[in-house]
Parts: C-alpha cells; sequence; structure tokens
C-alpha cells in the first residue's frame, strides 16, 4: 500500500486542501504512472499491473478532486490488448483527459498502433476507448531499416498536442541504442530494469531517464552507440478518427551520449515547428521542419545567427511564450543557453 499526500495551494501560497489518502497496490507487479493536474486543481493518474519484461495487461485511470479526499477509479478495457507506455494528457479547453499508449494484440509481439481513452470531465463519462491501428503505407514510411511488422518497435511517444476542437496530434520518435555485443531493446532492458527502483519502473523510456542510459554504459564496459531516426506526426479527430499523418526523415547518432540527439517542438499556433540537428559537413546546424494544420510539412531554412562553436541540445529546449524557446547548448565545455523567436 502507498500513502499519498497532496496539498493545494492558490496563487498566494495559502493553503486551499490538504489530503493523505491510501492506495492499495494489490498485486506485486503494480505501479503508479505519471501525474497530471489539470487548472481546476484536479489530480489524475494511472495505476497499472505489469510483470517483468512485460506489457501492460491491466490498468485503471484515477482521478483526485482538488477539494475532495477521495480517490475516483476507472478500470481500462484490456481485453486481448496489451499497452506499453501509458501517457496522460489534460485537455483544459475542453474539460477532458486524453489518455493513449502504443498497443500489441499479443504479449511481446510487435507494436500495431495506438490505443485511446478519453473522459469527459464534465459528464463524469468515457467519450473515446479504441485503438488506431497504423496503415501499411505509414509503416513503410515510418520504418528505417526495420522490417513491415516491426516497423514501430523501437518508437517511443514523445508529445501530445491537443485542439480546441477536440482533435489531437501525436508525436513520436525511433530510439535505439547499438554496441558491439548488444543492441537495445524493449525487453531485454527496459521493463523491470536492474538500474531502476519499482516506483521508478515506469518511466522506462530514454526520454524520461537518461541517467540510467549512463549506468547501463558505465557498467557494461563497452562503447555504446544512440540513434534517434524517423519522426512520425499523427492527427486524430474529436472522435479518435486519422485525419492524416506524416514522416520527419532523419538518422542521427552520436557515440557515448545522446544529448545532441532528438527533437523538441515549438508551437506557434498555425504551425507546428519541429527542432532537431542535422549533420551537415561534420557540423551540426539546428533545422526547422514545420507542420501545417492540415499536414502538409515544409523544411524552413537554416535558422539565422547561428555562430560557431555552439552545440545544441534541442530535446531539452523549452517553450515560454507564444514566440520564443529556450535552447540550451555546449560552447568549449561551457552550459549556455540560446533564444529562439519567431516573428
Amino acid at each position: 500500500m502507498y500513502a499519498m499526500t497532496t496539498i493545494l495551494l492558490n496563487n498566494k501560497l495559502e493553503l486551499q486542501k490538504k489530503s493523505r489518502l491510501p492506495i492499495n497496490m494489490d498485486e506485486r507487479n503494480d505501479y503508479l504512472g505519471d501525474f497530471q493536474l489539470d487548472n481546476e486543481g484536479d489530480l489524475v493518474f494511472c495505476k497499472f499491473l505489469r510483470g517483468n519484461n512485460d506489457n501492460i495487461n491491466k490498468a485503471a485511470f484515477i482521478i483526485k478532486p482538488a477539494l475532495s479526499d477521495e480517490l475516483i477509479s476507472k478500470e481500462l478495457n484490456l481485453e486481448k490488448t496489451w499497452l506499453d507506455e501509458i501517457h496522460i494528457k489534460v485537455d483544459n479547453y475542453n474539460k477532458r483527459y486524453f489518455i493513449t499508449s502504443f498497443y500489441y494484440q499479443e504479449k511481446r509481439g510487435n507494436i500495431e498502433g495506438f490505443y485511446f481513452y478519453v473522459w469527459d470531465k464534465v459528464n463524469k463519462q468515457p467519450l473515446i476507448e479504441t485503438t488506431s491501428v497504423f496503415s501499411e503505407e505509414l509503416r513503410k514510411e515510418a520504418r528505417g531499416d526495420a522490417a513491415l511488422k516491426m516497423a514501430f518497435n523501437d518508437y517511443f511517444i514523445r508529445n501530445i498536442i491537443t485542439r480546441r476542437d477536440g482533435g489531437f496530434i501525436i508525436g513520436s520518435e525511433a530510439y535505439y541504442t547499438t554496441s558491439r555485443f548488444n543492441n537495445w531493446n524493449r525487453w531485454n532492458y527496459l521493463y523491470g530494469s536492474p538500474y531502476m527502483n519499482s516506483f521508478n519502473n515506469y518511466y522506462y523510456s530514454p526520454y524520461y531517464n537518461n541517467y540510467w542510459w549512463n549506468s547501463r554504459q558505465g557498467n557494461s564496459g563497452q562503447a555504446v552507440r544512440y540513434h534517434a531516426d524517423n519522426i512520425t506526426i499523427l492527427s486524430f479527430d474529436k472522435n479518435g478518427q486519422l485525419e492524416w499523418n506524416n514522416v520527419v526523415g532523419k538518422s542521427q547518432f552520436n557515440d557515448e551520449s545522446d544529448d545532441q540527439l532528438s527533437y523538441q517542438v515549438m508551437n506557434t499556433g498555425d504551425q507546428l515547428h519541429f527542432l532537431f540537428n542535422q549533420q551537415e559537413r561534420r557540423n551540426n546546424l539546428l533545422s526547422d521542419f514545420s507542420v501545417a494544420p492540415d499536414g502538409q510539412l515544409t523544411r524552413n531554412p537554416t535558422l539565422k545567427n547561428l555562430d560557431k562553436g555552439y552545440e545544441f541540445m534541442p530535446k531539452y529546449a523549452k517553450q515560454v511564450s507564444a514566440r520564443q524557446m529556450i535552447i540550451p547548448c555546449m560552447y568549449r565545455n561551457y552550459i549556455c543557453f540560446a533564444k529562439i523567436e519567431y516573428n
């Protein structure tokens, strides 16, 4: 059993509500997922069952209302469906909670598509609980060097963007490592990794815990090469039906460190900008690909005023306003920060 304490404060840091609630962990392999807070102070998270090196076959969606001392639990219907890594996104504008994950049709099978669950906060009922299968056409574009059936087996969900009309956009990326003796994969290293304690076992994705990668490298005594490849972007309407999809082709790799790999999204309202490093003439140049609301993909000109010697780390970037983003970078072993501003 876990004991959860929540403290709700207002904008003046005055105490509004304090709760201490037990969470029954019935099974040995029960875990809690990531916690999200909406604009009204309600806390949402998932509880799920995952055996060692296995998929999720039992999960519940839990709500802790801001001014109540109760936990509201809703079981997910996972009959004949196994989930990978559960993500929660709060849609404050439409007062909904959006849950998604890659799903499998069999244990340790190939990733088939997305699982969706949408909870209506106003009517207190689920609006959507369904799956969306990846088409063969998308698999051909996204697979890289993988076989067609295994096209998404190295992918991780990176972004969930909600829209005012109730639709949503999901961005995912192929991310893996290779070495002389052993290649990284979900089954060998992620689930139940010895480098993580039981509470953090959920955060197996390399996007959540870079320290784990360094631990594996340091203990193995062998050179590890990190790879970050294609980005897939899929747009769905409010009913979970696919509207369009696109693939940003890229191939990034680095030895011993993944700090300069992967990407970050800048949402300017009219477009989504995908920023990542591309190697040209042995130099990493910060590139900008934008996606319009209809799914049209555009490669923009190289960003202006990129001083030589600065190595950008876009995956750690943070959007700080409607038109500005701060990106950490390295310069002669010093850490500094760059500001990107869109007109």
